[in-house]
């Protein structure tokens, strides 16, 4: 075996180099101060293996990038650890950049002779910024593609080359598929090239000259980097590790909705490493001079304070004023992150954005599993057709000016009014002038009309424009004087199965897929009621059929609450079948679609594909 070695030797002269590479002086002792660069490579070597098997089954085109990213994260075999470990990773590192910086900046390391160390540790810190922007458009989902537009519309803003960075970064005038095989191209071989460049130039610079021991501690003994030094490293490294690994297992790489650029995303935001930027350019000051003074003048300015402390710091006071600096940016931007985090969880839009992003991101993969892979236009055509993504959007667009569903939009935002501005800014909620649609259909929705009109329909005295009062003509009309005169009947305990059953009957005529089997016998029973109004104990003032049969001048209640049913109602609601001359809703016939029609309809009915057949809101 030494025979073997010492020819390979007689080659390679490797012992020689295993010589230089481990046996490095330490002045003043090996110690965990040290161990941020090291782990800093190690950060960056997992990156690349983790990143070459993600490559291997990555797809950068714009309908196929989140479906590659969701086949290695939902179906590849470990697919959802490697990606984790990648995602965390590059979250480590930057945490890493700035401790090693700091260490350095304490240390004294930036000074004479190692000015030029210093400046390339500078250089290698854009080029990670660089990757973390770049690796975060690369799923092409919701979250990133509009965090990242807006990141290019930073860069449009650059002095004097401005618009032609933003084109070389876009690949054109327009952000789409061509943004995205640049940006892979920057992130998967341009960048990383380049930081192993520096990163070579880095270590040679740094062995030339060693590590800078701080003043109190040269006095004690002289270590070794082997084995003293690296036995630091490698816990320290172990530790990184083991963060990172803890990360993926409890929280686990996101995978927003698929990009979508006809669909505005309201919450764009930057990974938290550069929220404290986002919140800057958010001060009223900084927007009032611009968008190119806050994130290209300050930063700008800013960098070139730090690239001038190896000259600052050559008297005492210059380095006492560099650590401070240094203090200064982290405890600012450290507060600035604090503060867009806890704006962002007291705005009510942006939480409200957040789920929805969720929703559609989880309904993706469902429907994606559903068809056993992503059809050749990509997943998100199938969003574009699901009641379930598509509905409430329609809802909000089109009802919710009148109408809330539980409370919301329907997508779960608020109907709000801002008033004032600045500090002074508040919000009052938009009252309601039609019913809420949240249980529309359900045996809830028809108890609750039966027992608790006044409260169902409670929102009609707020219409706005109604000439003819038909809000308050509604509450005080047959209907509302049919529930007071028999709701003390209907909410009889010796009746309650008699409520029951008239519910059970309407359920049954809309034929909702998501309220469960119908009970044949009750709802038969519903039906005699319905027309015959006698009750277990008493009877009602007047049946339903007395009014609400085919003709007789009240709303039909055949196929009540149906996909047909609710079609014409939406169209027509002015028809004699329905409210007619009494009628204060705005007929939609040609104002939808027949699609968003049918989306709309199928999913206020629960009209849509359940994994496990069980309701889904």
């Amino acid at each position: 075996m030494n025979a073997l070695l010492n020819w390979l030797d007689s080659r390679t002269g490797y012992k020689h180099l295993i010589q230089e590479a481990l046996y490095e002086p330490i002045p003043g002792g090996a110690r965990w101060r040290y161990v941020w660069g090291s782990t800093l490579s190690f950060v960056f070597m997992t990156q690349v293996i983790t990143g070459f098997f993600l490559w291997s089954a990555y797809s950068p085109s714009t309908q196929s990038a989140w479906e590659s990213v969701n086949y290695i994260q939902n179906e590849m075999a470990f697919g959802w650890l490697v990606r984790g470990i990648h995602h965390f990773a590059a979250q480590a590192m930057m945490i890493l950049l700035a401790l090693h910086f700091f260490q350095v900046i304490i240390d004294g390391a930036y000074k004479a002779p190692r000015e030029v160390n210093f400046w390339l540790g500078l250089v290698l810190l854009q080029i990670v910024l660089g990757l973390s922007l770049t690796g975060y458009l690369l799923p092409w989902d919701q979250k990133g593609y509009y965090a990242t537009q807006v990141a290019t519309n930073i860069a449009g803003v650059t002095p004097v080359i401005g618009s032609q960075v933003q084109q070389i970064a876009q690949g054109g005038s327009t952000y789409g598929h061509q943004t995205l095989t640049r940006f892979f191209a920057l992130h998967a071989g341009v960048l990383p090239t380049l930081l192993v460049a520096f990163l070579a130039l880095h270590i040679a610079v740094f062995r030339r000259h060693g590590i800078k021991c701080p003043d109190q501690h040269l006095s004690k003994p002289q270590g070794m980097f082997w084995p003293d030094q690296i036995l630091k490293d490698a816990i320290a490294c172990l530790a990184v590790l083991a963060t990172i690994l803890y990360f993926v297992v409890t929280k686990g790489a996101e995978l927003s909705s698929p990009a979508d650029p006809a669909e505005a995303y309201s919450a764009p935001r930057p990974e938290w490493y550069f929220l404290f930027l986002f919140r800057f350019l958010k001060f009223e000051e900084i927007d009032k001079l611009g968008l190119a003074f806050g994130a290209i003048y300050i930063p700008g300015l800013v960098f070139t304070i730090i690239a001038l402390m190896p000259f600052i710091g050559k008297w005492k006071l210059g380095h006492r004023f560099n650590v401070a600096f240094s203090l200064g940016l982290l405890l600012g931007a450290s507060y600035l992150t604090v503060l867009a985090l806890r704006e962002d969880a007291a705005d009510p839009d942006y939480v409200a954005a957040v789920k929805e992003a969720h929703r559609d991101s989880v309904r993706a993969v469902v429907l994606v599993r559903r068809d056993g892979g992503a059809p050749p236009e990509g997943a998100l055509s199938l969003l574009k057709s699901d009641p379930l993504t598509q509905g409430p959007r329609l809802f909000a667009r089109h009802c919710s000016s009148c109408h809330r569903y539980d409370g919301h939009d329907g997508t779960g935002r608020m109907i709000v009014i801002t008033k004032g501005e600045g500090e002074h800014k508040t919000t009052e909620p938009v009252p309601p002038q039609a019913p809420d649609l949240g249980k529309f259909g359900t045996r809830d929705w028809a108890t609750d009309v039966l027992t608790n009109y006044h409260d169902v329909f409670a929102p009609l005295k707020n219409l706005t424009l109604d000439e003819k009062n038909i809000g308050e003509r509604f509450l005080a009309g047959d209907m509302a004087k049919w529930v007071t005169d028999n709701k003390a009947a209907l909410t009889d305990p010796a009746n309650a199965d008699d409520l029951k059953a008239l519910a059970e009957f309407l359920v049954q005529e809309s034929g909702r897929k998501d309220q469960g089997s119908i009970d044949v016998l009750l709802s038969s029973a519903g039906k005699e009621l319905f027309s015959s109004g006698k009750l277990k104990n008493g009877a009602l003032s007047s049946s339903c059929a007395d009014c609400h049969d085919p003709g007789n001048g009240a709303p039909t209640l055949v196929g009540y609450g149906s996909e047909a049913w609710l079609k014409r109602f939406i169209q027509t609601p002015d028809h004699a079948d329905f409210y007619g001359a009494n009628n204060a809703m705005v007929p939609f016939v040609g104002k939808l679609s027949d699609r968003e029609l049918q989306l709309l309809v199928d999913w206020m009915t629960g009209n849509y594909y359940r994994p496990d057949g069980a309701p889904v809101h």
